[in-house]
This record gives structure tokens, C-alpha cells and sequence, in this order.
């Protein structure tokens, strides 16, 4: 085995002195702030009153699913609401301060906040429509000034003129006068845009610099993909967040898959930037160094959680770190500022496509340290003990008749069962840190997935990346191929269907047993796990007295407080809960109406802290829910905030 290589840094522009100590005690950008730390200094709530804890005032959103995560400046709250409406809260009672109403999407994680050295312009900078739009965060009236009339279309700059505007719900960061906007691939097809990364100036809207994320010709990066990709493949996209040092100006960036997502015969080779985390130079645009996590990615293990920055102990020096979790159980550790592996990284050999036309990396890079912190294999031996003996024998004879190999075993015509599936591991927002501390605390998702491959013309018709193939349901949807046209994709999650109707295959329980998630917790100053306790449960399994499953497909992220707490909620049993961050151990739960989705925010007003869930998750997909029929009407949603009693 050879340890991976990393790429020198090429360009610098800002200080080598230590990232500065930042108080913690807001919540002013989504994540907390633009370290995406999800991490509040605050500690009036602690493990000793926790159990007091009680709803301090909702404010309905109205029909829909909300994964909203709300900001806070001066005492002010600002949330998104039913038909895209942007809301400004009064973040002590609740009371609707202004509305601004949108026409078409806006990024449902969240918005930036940005205010001029004398406070003077106070902006919220959101995407709509696929256009960056400003408004005033005093009075929601939007910024003419900026771009064409309050907003700029995110195509501009593009090589190519997508048919549709570019609509991401990842809603980029801002780091002094320049806000960050990813693009998003524009579709899941073989024809999918490049999701290049633009800069552009806070007051104007006017674009700064491109970093294309498929390398032109002369680019770093050219010469691992075909000579004419650049022209025609997609993908390679920040979908999801991304994290900004404040102190260096640097931007770290994770890269999704380029498309498509299960077959690669179009893009032969490594394909840089795909499944990279790369740090930027804010004020330039120019790389500083990257690494590649997956190459050639055929499994659609793209990097939906944040980067994480921390300072740790190593070798007997603090070091600034930059941590990675990833949808296939590997956490990843680098030097913030020269992208060195905090722990060696070697490139292991994986099991080889045998699939006519495609290509797949002899290796993959591995982390030494530390441990993986989801299960990345499915065997019989794991197979889910709530199914019936029918349903048993349906999912062994699925891993008997496929390609099992571990981690990486490419898609196969026959099927290949991939563990963590596309769906699993850590996902956005399922990542929090406690910075003083050196910790790092994961959420996971237990679903392995079957990978088949279809011959052109296979199937029933459909779209690309339709999710079906599971143990006794429908047959997987062909895919619209390339010029070339070379076999099609579907990853199906691997589910079992029930009698009982409440494992269902869009909503039911996976085929491997529980825990279906977790929680980790990690020391980063030694490269250990603390400890790992299940997260959630399943409403049904419960009532039937069956505790410590973990949750069913959890969207739900963490919060670390001073305080000695996480925070997280999970929507398959509607609860809140609050967990000892030395033990794991529950300390606190809430039972919510409906499902809460997204990541909490921790906030102080008049010297009481509050933390605010958007409580609107619903019955959807991914989430399971309360009701066992979907005609039935939804439960309310709402943003709760709790607090303790005033004394």
C-alpha cells in the first residue's frame, strides 16, 4: 500500500498566524457561522436545568416542508415561510416584524447575512430563482442596486447556457465585501452543467472571479479527465454547504460527483475537482491545495457536510485542522493550511468494474485514523431482524446474486450492494464541532443501496437517478443514455416491503438491521471515537416496545453547546432530544407534532438563550412519518423555540 500524495500549495494571500478565537455566542450565519461549526458558547442551558427546558413561542409556517435553518442578529430572527416568503421575527416573542414575498424556489438550508463596517447597509444575500438577491434586513424591501434590480442571474459567466436558471439550495458564504455562490449541475443527466463556483461583490452583485470545477485546457486538473470533457461533462457540484476561515480568506469547498452518477465511460481518468474537498483563496479564486476523497466516483459519494475547522493537539503542537465526513463512513483530517493528513492516507485496491466500456480506479484513499463511524459492509449477518422470514429470504437471495465485495464494489449489470449506500454515512448538515475541545460529533444513516447497471432500452422509461430496485418492488427505471450509449444506472435503496404497511418501500425500515443512525463522537486530538450511541428511533417499533433502533432516515443536524449538550431531532419518532456530550446519554427529549428537519439555532436575546427547531419536516421520503396514510392532512408545522422558565 502507498500513502496519497497531495498537491503543494500554489498560492497564498493571507496570514500564517493562527485563526483568530471567534466568541461563538451568535448565530448570525447559518451553521452558526461561516466556520459551519453548528457550535454555540452559550451555557445558561446546561446539563443540570436541561429537563426544564419548554416551548418559549412557535410561529407557523403553513403548508410544506421546511429544512430551514434560521439566523439571528439584534434580537431579530429570520426564517423562510409558506410560498418562499423570507420573515423577519422578533427572536424574544415570536412576533412577525416584516415579510418579503419570492417568486419561485429559494435555497431551503438557509441565507447570509452581511452589514457594512459602520452598520450603516445590512443585507440578507439568498438565491431565488436561481438568481443572488439582496434585501434590506431592517425592512425586507429589496436592493435595487444590486445586480439588475436587487438580484443576478447565476448563469452569468457560465461556458455553457443551461436551459433553465441555476436554483441550488445551498446558499454560499460571505466573507467580507464577497459573497461565494455555487452553482448547482443543473439536472442529474449525462447533459448537466458544470457547477463552477463564482465570487461576486457584495454591494453590486457584479462577478468577481470563476473557479471551474471541470479544468479548461492549461488548468491543474486537465489532464485527469478525456481532452473534451470540459465541453460536455456535468456535475461536480457543492450542492449542499461550504466552510470559510475567516482569518486566511480561505474557502474550503466539497465537490460532488460528476455526472453521471453510477456509469463513467464519459469521463475516463480521476476527474479532479469531482468528490474534492478544495480550499480557496477568497479574494483570488486561485486554488490552494485539494484532495481527492473518492476517485472516479461511480457510487454518487458526493461530500454533502460541511468541512469542520478545529484546533487540536498533535505531536505536541496545536494545530489547525480541517475535517471532512463523508456519505461512506470515512472521516478525513488535513492542515487547514497546507491540506498535509493530519493521520497518513494510503491508496488500497478496490474491486474493479467488470461492466463493458467503463473505467474505475485500481485504488481508493483510505484514512489511517480515525476509525470509520458508519458500517461499511452488508452481509446476512446483518440483515434487518423486523422483517418477516419472507422478506429474509428475499434479501439474501438480493446479496447472493450480487456483487458484495465491500467498500467500492462498482455498479454491476447483476447489481452491487453498496454500503453506506449514495443515501447513507454523514449527509449535509450532520456534522457539529466543539472547537475549544478538539471534538467532532457525526450523525449517520445506515442504508446500504443496490446498484444496477441497465443495458439501453431496459426498464420501464423514466429519469435519471430514479430510486427504486428493492427486494419485491417495481422493476428499476431505465436511464436516458449518452451519444455512446453505454448501460444505464438505477440505485435502489435496499428496503423490504411489509404487510403491516408501515415499512413501505418509499417510506419503510432498510433491509440491514439497526442501528439505522448514530451518533459519534470523536476526539480529533487523538484520532479516536469517545463514544457512539444510537440516534432516535422508529414511532412504530416503539409502541411495540422496541427502543434503541436509531432513527429512519434522519435529516436531522446537531448543535454543541458550552452548556455540555447536543442537540438534534429526528423525524421518524417526532422527537427533540438533548445528549450529554461526555456520555451520549439522553438527558432531555421533546415530542414535536411533526417531523423537525434541518439544523437548530442557539441564540441569546436579553440575557436568555434560546434554541429554535423548524419543527416542518412532514411525512415525506426521506423521513418517515407519524401518519401511516399519506392522504391524511398534515400536522402543523412550525418554528419552536425553547428556552427555560423565567424565574
Amino acid at each position: 500500500m502507498r500513502k496519497s500524495t497531495v498537491s503543494l500549495l500554489l498560492i497564498w494571500s493571507g496570514t500564517l498566524a493562527p485563526a483568530a478565537e471567534r466568541s461563538f455566542a451568535t448565530w448570525s450565519q447559518y451553521l452558526g457561522g461561516a466556520d459551519s461549526s453548528q457550535y454555540s458558547s452559550l451555557k445558561q442551558i446546561n446539563r443540570s436545568n436541561v429537563g426544564q427546558l419548554k416551548v418559549a413561542w412557535t410561529y407557523p409556517t403553513g403548508p410544506g416542508t421546511y429544512t430551514f435553518d434560521p439566523i439571528v442578529v439584534d434580537g431579530v430572527m429570520y426564517v423562510l415561510a409558506q410560498t418562499n416568503t423570507l420573515v423577519a421575527l422578533d427572536a424574544a416573542t415570536g412576533k412577525e416584524l416584516w415579510t418579503h414575498p419570492n417568486t419561485g424556489a429559494v435555497g431551503s438550508r438557509g441565507i447570509n447575512y452581511w452589514e457594512s463596517k459602520d452598520r450603516s447597509d445590512r443585507r440578507l444575500v439568498y438565491i431565488n430563482a436561481g438568481f443572488l438577491t439582496a434585501v434590506d434586513a431592517r425592512t425586507g424591501k429589496t436592493i435595487d442596486s444590486f445586480g439588475d434590480n436587487g438580484r443576478t442571474d447565476l448563469r452569468t459567466g457560465l461556458d455553457r447556457d443551461p436551459a433553465r436558471p441555476l436554483q441550488t439550495n445551498n446558499p454560499g458564504r460571505i466573507f467580507e465585501d464577497i459573497i461565494i455562490a455555487p452553482l448547482p449541475a443543473g439536472g442529474a443527466s449525462y447533459d448537466s452543467t458544470p457547477a463552477d463556483i463564482h465570487a461576486y461583490d457584495v454591494h453590486t452583485g457584479k462577478l468577481l472571479w470563476t473557479f471551474h470545477v471541470i479544468p479548461h485546457p492549461g488548468e491543474f486538473g486537465y489532464e485527469t479527465w478525456p481532452p473534451d470533457a470540459w465541453k460536455t461533462v456535468g456535475g461536480v457540484h457543492n450542492w449542499n454547504e461550504m466552510t470559510v476561515d475567516e482569518k486566511r480568506g480561505i474557502a474550503y469547498i466539497p465537490l460532488g460527483t460528476s455526472r453521471y452518477d453510477f456509469y463513467g465511460a464519459n469521463r475516463k481518468g480521476n476527474d479532479l475537482f469531482g468528490n474534492s474537498l478544495l480550499a480557496l483563496d477568497i479574494r483570488t479564486g486561485k486554488r490552494l491545495w485539494h484532495f481527492q476523497l473518492v476517485h472516479h466516483d461511480l457510487w454518487d459519494y458526493d461530500l454533502p457536510a460541511a468541512p469542520k475547522l478545529l484546533t487540536v493537539k498533535h505531536d505536541g503542537k496545536n494545530v489547525d485542522v480541517v475535517a471532512q465526513a463523508t456519505k461512506f463512513g470515512f472521516l478525513y483530517v488535513f492542515d487547514r493550511v497546507t491540506g498535509a493528513p493530519l493521520w497518513p492516507i494510503e491508496e488500497r485496491p478496490v474491486p474493479q468494474s467488470d461492466v463493458a466500456g467503463e473505467w474505475s480506479s485500481p485504488t481508493q484513499p483510505f484514512p489511517t485514523k480515525p476509525p470509520a463511524f458508519a458500517r461499511q459492509s452488508f452481509t446476512e449477518k446483518d440483515i434487518n431482524p423486523y422483517a418477516t422470514e419472507a422478506e429474509q429470504a428475499a434479501i439474501r437471495e438480493v446479496l447472493k446474486n450480487s456483487r458484495n465485495e465491500g467498500l467500492f464494489t462498482p455498479p454491476s449489470l447483476a447489481g452491487s450492494v453498496s454500503s453506506p449506500g449514495h443515501n447513507g454515512g454523514a449527509n449535509w448538515g450532520m456534522v457539529a464541532v466543539d472547537p475549544p475541545k478538539g471534538f467532532l460529533y457525526v450523525i449517520t444513516k445506515e442504508h446500504p443501496t443496490l446498484d444496477k447497471l441497465q443495458l439501453p432500452g431496459q426498464g420501464r422509461g423514466g429519469r435519471d437517478g430514479a430510486r427504486g430496485g428493492a427486494p419485491g418492488g417495481p422493476e428499476p427505471a431505465a436511464i436516458p443514455a449518452p451519444p455512446a450509449a453505454p448501460p444505464t444506472a438505477d440505485s435502489g435503496f435496499i428496503r423490504y416491503n411489509s404487510p403491516a404497511n408501515f415499512m413501505t418501500q418509499t417510506g419503510g425500515l432498510s433491509a440491514m438491521g439497526p442501528p439505522w443512525s448514530t451518533l459519534t463522537a470523536y476526539d480529533l486530538n487523538s484520532g479516536t471515537i469517545r463514544w457512539q450511541v444510537p440516534n432516535g428511533g422508529v414511532l412504530e417499533l416503539e409502541k411495540d416496545g422496541h427502543s434503541g433502533t436509531g432513527a429512519r432516515d434522519p435529516r436531522g443536524g446537531p448543535v454543541v453547546t458550552a452548556g455540555g449538550l447536543i442537540f438534534a431531532a429526528t423525524a421518524s419518532d417526532h422527537k427533540i432530544r438533548a445528549y450529554d456530550e461526555n456520555t451520549g446519554a439522553v438527558l432531555w427529549e421533546h415530542e414535536t407534532p411533526t417531523g423537525s428537519d434541518g439544523v437548530p439555532a442557539v441564540y441569546e436575546v436579553g440575557g436568555r438563550e434560546y434554541i429554535a427547531f423548524c419543527v416542518a419536516g412532514g411525512d415525506g421520503l426521506n423521513l418517515g412519518g407519524r401518519s401511516p396514510n399519506p392522504q391524511s392532512a398534515p400536522p402543523p408545522s412550525a418554528y419552536m423555540v425553547f428556552a427555560l422558565p423565567r424565574k
